[in-house]
């Protein structure tokens, strides 16, 4: 990081800085409104701020704007923020006498012998760590806005207090603040969850929370996304295999999973025997490795699944196909020699390269490190941790370290997939993995004749189908490439004595393997051209007298382009070459 970009939003503290001060700005705007507001948490996040407050009354947009009045009213004073500490017995009287019951729990929650300190500006004081601003003037009040207020438990604890939790963001400049809202209305149009229903892919319902029912057109779009994980898997030579949904507990216990992730997984009995839905493919995988003897002239072993599974989650954190409780994993797993580690996770990547290619997507990659949580020696983790850094090093890939945030059976490097409005989305994760292996006695027979146990990466490249789809829906606006398009043609007669003519063409498109329909309804063509636009279907045909006469079709793109009239010939070999060649367009 430069000198000139400390202290700007280019450097992540300082941005992350800004907006905490901004969260304390706020809750001072709060307490001098309505003195009665008890204030909780205020942290940063990835995009603003929040706090959690409990009010006796409902916050509203007429709220949040007195708020943002105030704020800037503060700004304008120039506060200066001190930080001091206080020893545990007066940090408690100090909050008591305030009587902010959420902040004695904080501090008596704290560690003995922690630091205790506090951030003053003005009349306020705030429990905090910091760092802060060193004063409110440094915030531009014209660039500051208050998005959202919802509920939210106490310390995320449905058994606790119901808090209300307000949002914010702010930036250096008002034309950046502008900028940001803009982006935030234009990702509100390409809500998945409101293009899925517009445009007939799913539906989510009350009687099955977290788990989407997929219509036609989204089956179509699923089986084309699936369809072409398969033909780019069988490239670079994995086979498909499929396990059951459910197994025994022995074998989430000998996995590790039972003791790791059984908060998440579903459970039943079945002949007194306790079983699990797996929330993973990851044990049936090495079952069907142990299944049979193997050589090392097999590895690198390259084995996918696209498996069913069900995670437990929170009623509270749903959210359409971005967190469901069932969804399709598109897992793969990688055995090999420990001489292939480098070799296999570099061809892993090319893979990646190809897939997010095709969708248009690029990427940023973290490199998580061990867990606390950990299973496996330190000399392990450091090892293989090494050999992902080595690996994409030599492909010239840049990466972060994201600490602590591995697997609980080995370091990972995770993908983040940036979509059209700079968003973005893990997807893609390499997890390499020595310990399953060991788990689960896996051998093969080395070259020397003797037994060696072999090393694998887990893998994904969309990670969850279900989710993967909530994502590229977003980023194309609903408006697929016409090789993924669920309906990639319509026709549409002009008057009803081209209805025949439209028939008859749509049969031929459809017998070439295109996916086509007729809007054969008795409307004006400027309606059926309208909501084909907006069903966001790449070509309609409109067909009359004339291209009867001539025996032509009149293409449109669903851009509003007049491409004119094409003898059917002409029009499939343009959309055939758009398919064969996974245009995006």
């Amino acid at each position: 990081m430069s000198e000139e970009n400390l202290y700007t939003f280019e450097n992540p503290e300082y941005r992350r800085t800004y907006w905490h001060t901004c969260s304390h700005v706020m809750a001072q705007a709060v307490k001098r409104l309505w003195p009665e507001v008890k204030l909780a948490i205020g942290p940063s996040i990835d995009e603003g701020w929040y706090y959690d407050m409990d009010a006796p009354f409902a916050f509203t947009p007429e709220h949040l704007e007195q708020i943002e009045g105030e704020m800037r009213k503060i700004c304008k004073e120039k506060l200066k923020l001190e930080r001091f500490e206080l020893p545990r017995d007066e940090a408690l009287k100090f909050m008591e006498e305030r009587d902010e019951k959420y902040k004695v729990e904080l501090i008596n929650d704290l560690p003995e012998g922690e630091t205790i300190s506090f951030y003053r500006q003005g009349e306020f004081t705030d429990l905090c760590a910091g760092p802060h601003l060193d004063s409110t003037g440094r915030i531009k009040g014209n660039a500051i806005k208050l998005t959202a207020c919802n509920a939210a438990y106490w310390r995320g604890d449905s058994s606790r207090e119901t808090l209300q939790r307000i949002y914010g963001i702010a930036f250096p400049r008002k034309d950046e603040l502008d900028e940001y809202l803009a982006r935030i209305e234009e990702a509100k149009k390409r809500d998945h969850r409101r293009l899925g229903k517009e445009l007939g892919l799913f539906m989510l319902r009350d009687e099955g929370p977290g788990f989407p029912f997929f219509l036609p057109k989204g089956m179509t779009l699923k089986n084309t996304l699936l369809d072409y994980w398969r033909k780019v898997h069988k490239k670079y030579g994995y086979v498909e295999i499929s396990t059951p949904i459910m197994l025994n507990r022995q074998l989430w216990e000998r996995s590790g999973h039972w003791d790791h992730y059984k908060n998440n997984m579903y459970t039943t009995v079945i002949d007194d025997v306790d079983f699990a839905v797996k929330p993973m493919n990851c044990p049936g995988g090495m079952l069907v490795y142990a299944s049979e003897p193997h050589s090392y002239k097999e590895l690198p072993l390259r084995v996918g699944e696209i498996g069913l599974v069900h995670r437990h989650e929170l009623s509270g954190a749903l959210h359409g196909l971005f967190r469901v409780r069932c969804f399709n994993q598109d897992d793969a797993h990688v055995f090999m020699t420990r001489d292939q580690m480098q070799d296999v996770i570099q061809e892993t990547v090319r893979l990646f390269d190809e897939v997010y290619s095709v969708f248009g997507l690029s990427y940023t990659i973290e490199l998580s490190t061990m867990p606390e949580d950990h299973i496996g020696t330190v000399e392990e983790w450091e090892r293989n941790q090494d050999i992902l850094k080595a690996a994409i090093t030599a492909m010239g890939k840049d990466f972060v370290i994201n600490e602590g945030d591995g697997a609980f059976y080995g370091p990972k490097l995770d993908f983040h997939l940036a979509d059209s409005l700079g968003r973005t989305w893990q997807c893609g994760t390499i997890q390499l993995d020595s310990q399953l292996p060991e788990r689960f006695e896996l051998e093969y027979t080395g070259e020397d004749g003797e037994k060696h146990r072999p090393v694998m990466i887990h893998r994904v490249v969309l990670g969850s189908i279900e989710r993967f789809i909530g994502v590229i829906t977003e980023h194309f606006a609903g408006a697929f490439p016409a090789w993924l398009a669920p309906v990639q043609v319509k026709l549409l007669p002009v008057t009803d004595r081209a209805a025949e003519y439209a028939e008859n063409i749509a049969g031929q498109l459809d017998s070439q393997g295109f996916r086509v329909e007729v809007d054969g309804r008795n409307e004006k063509i400027g309606k059926k051209i309208r909501e084909a636009t907006l069903e966001k279907i790449p070509y309609m045909l409109v067909v009359g007298d004339r291209d009867m006469e001539n025996g032509t079709v009149s293409v449109r793109h669903r851009s509003g382009e007049d491409l004119g009239a094409m003898t059917l010939d002409q029009f499939a070999a343009l959309l055939g070459d758009e398919v064969k060649e996974m245009t995006i367009k």
